[in-house]
């Protein structure tokens, strides 16, 4: 996902690992996640593919056979933390000689020489394409060969595969809708890393959906670089490709989602400001549970470094969509992604970028300094002429702005009941639980005798600048 994609707060993990739980097989796995959701996903899918090739998931990297880093490359710093792990690993290796560590992801293909012939840090490099080979893989390097598989496909979508959920709470789900990315984005890997644009068949999600339902799960999350984007049975060129088939766009995919039961919460991310449609935002108006929260990232208040980011719109289509969002549902929470100091970023256009922000009052937002990525536009173009600190200047001067509209939307919640769905345990206090309301913000609130998994109505008294507070009550939701 682009830049940005990550979720931070308490409940869920960003740029942090995730290693997979209980499987059953004789050989170990050790998996790590890094960057977006939809990393987080493809682990699911990784291990779903190992556990039928006979490898158990483990919690004990010490035990392991096969290490896994499935990687991002978004930013530099990213692409450092896990050349941190990998040289750990390496040393394990040199303890345990038949051990196998891999990479998998959007750092695979640009990084695979330098990771496996230079550096010697692994075994294995395997694209977001290439999962389904990764048991022959394997079986390669068992066999004293180094293995590589970074081709990308049109048609792969891993649609029929189940994925092995990871998340011990079994409440969340990610079901992934569409893989790649046709948007070229100056300042962005993605297109590069994972491929051109495909979608999958809308049938194999509602089946997910409808299996996580049947297994417990309450929410899932409908995942795409951009999800806005999603069709089936049509071409680019809007050309129909079975007559006897239905057309799907992301709004009536939407709703065959929320169909399942209205018991299941649905979100998605990401939504890209050129693509997003009145159609979806009355799709979510008319089913109460599709969350009213839309991720609609900016990167940029200022058109023209909009135009030189490639993004397809200008500050004054972003804020035409913005009002569509607020008029069709008012009570809409929305979050962005801000990126300072992209190349030849003046005063001028960052400032427009601090009053986008005054205008609009995102209740949450992802904020960058611009970091250069090999094989972009932005590279090949541009100069990276905005000096470090400039950039980290105006970096918390964004932050400083956020923290103010965050708090104040956050603030505004306070005296309201909230359905809340119950996610885990508050990582502050273990008599605490932790959900989240239809707008994705954290409440906290006393167990009491209540299980993960239920919806509640909280009654919110007190806040943080982005966690409410709260107690169980009678009283029917406002929201």
């Amino acid at each position: 996902m682009r830049e940005g994609d990550h979720v931070l707060d308490e409940g869920r993990q960003g740029e942090a690992t995730v290693v997979a739980g209980p499987g059953a097989g004789a050989r170990k796995l050790y998996l790590e996640s890094y960057g977006c959701q939809m990393n987080f996903s493809d682990s699911e899918i990784v291990a779903s593919i190992l556990s039928d090739a006979g490898y158990q998931t483990t919690r004990d990297e010490d035990e392991a056979d096969l290490v896994l880093l499935n990687t991002c490359a978004i930013r530099d710093n990213a692409e450092q933390r896990v050349r941190n792990r990998l040289v750990h690993f390496k040393g394990n290796k040199a303890k345990n000689p038949s051990l196998v560590v891999g990479v998998l992801g959007c750092m695979a293909e640009r990084l695979r020489e330098k990771l496996l012939e230079e550096e010697k840090l692994v075994d294995l490099v395997v694209g977001p394409d290439a999962y389904r080979d990764l048991p022959n893989l394997v079986d390669q390097v068992e066999g004293g060969q180094k293995a590589v598989n970074v081709l990308l496909s049109r048609e792969e979508t891993y649609a029929e595969i189940s994925p092995v959920r990871l998340d011990s709470s079994g409440v969340t789900a990610f079901i992934s809708i569409m893989r790649g990315c046709d948007n070229m984005c100056s300042f962005c890997v993605v297109p590069f890393t994972r491929g051109r644009e495909r979608s999958r068949d809308p049938q194999s999600i509602v089946r997910e959906a409808q299996e996580l339902y049947d297994a417990g799960y309450r929410e899932v999350t409908l995942l795409g670089q951009n999800v806005d984007s999603y069709k089936w049975n049509i071409d680019n060129k809007g050309v129909i490709k079975d007559e006897t088939q239905p057309v799907v766009r992301f709004a009536e995919l939407l709703e065959m989602v929320a169909a399942v039961n209205p018991g299941l919460r649905v979100r998605f991310s990401t939504s890209h400001p050129k693509d997003m449609t009145d159609d979806v935002l009355h799709a979510m108006s008319r089913h109460e549970n599709i969350c009213k929260y839309i991720h609609l990232p900016v990167q940029s208040g200022h058109s023209d470094v909009l135009k030189r980011m490639n993004r397809g719109y200008t500050r004054e289509w972003y804020l035409d969509r913005i009002a569509a969002i607020r008029r069709i549902m008012p009570d809409c929470a929305i979050s962005t992604d801000v990126i300072t100091g992209f190349c030849g970023e003046t005063e001028e256009e960052h400032q427009a970028t601090l009053s986008l922000m005054d205008e609009v009052k995102y209740e949450m937002a992802f904020m960058f300094k611009y970091s250069e990525r090999p094989k972009t536009l932005a590279e090949r173009k541009f100069e990276d002429d905005v000096p470090e600190e400039v950039k980290g200047s105006r970096l918390q001067e964004v932050i400083a702005r956020q923290m103010i509209h965050g708090k104040e939307r956050t603030q505004a919640l306070v005296g309201k009941v909230h359905r809340v769905l119950i996610e885990g345990t508050s990582k502050k206090r273990d008599d605490q639980f932790f959900g989240r309301t239809t707008h994705n913000t954290v409440v906290v609130f006393p167990k009491g005798d209540l299980q993960v998994g239920q919806y509640v109505n909280v009654k919110t008294f007190d806040c943080t600048p982005v966690t409410l507070m709260g107690e169980v009550t009678d009283q029917p939701a406002e929201s």
